[in-house]
């Protein structure tokens, strides 16, 4: 059996992501958090800004860790977590708490998984759109 090597998420991808999302939101007159991960979890850039809602950093912390966990954007993922959906009880089973808001955004090479991004500080719509447009640059 052979296996196709995948180059990882590198920095200066991480920082095209960040820089992306940032100019997107900042188009659309929001202020955002941008965090990227790569695919064991690692954190490989970040941009927060103060004058973004103060949770906004943790907020695109957890949004890239739950991309990346369940590896699918959060957005997909909101119905799943209410009660009686297919993921009410999942957080509880894992070491860290998963926030399940539209912005976060599994990042993939190849077919691969190979990091997430998750935006914080708009709208989860928009959180979701930024994030997208920043993988869409990557491609």
């Amino acid at each position: 059996m052979s296996t196709t090597a995948v180059t990882p998420l590198t920095t200066e991808d991480a920082e095209l992501l960040v820089a992306t999302a940032r100019r997107v939101a900042d188009d659309a007159g929001v202020t955002v958090s941008v965090t990227v991960l790569d695919a064991g979890g690692h954190l490989l850039a970040f941009r927060r800004d103060d004058r973004a809602v103060l949770i906004s950093g943790e907020t695109s912390n957890r949004k890239a860790y739950t991309a990346l966990q369940l590896n699918t954007p959060t957005a997909d993922l909101v119905d799943a977590v209410q009660p009686g959906g297919l993921f009410h009880t999942l957080p509880t089973a894992l070491e860290r708490p998963l926030l399940f808001i539209a912005g976060g955004v599994p990042v993939h090479r190849d077919g691969r998984l190979i990091g997430a991004i998750g935006v914080g500080g708009g709208s989860p719509e928009q959180d979701h759109g930024f994030a997208t447009a920043a993988v869409q640059a990557l491609a």
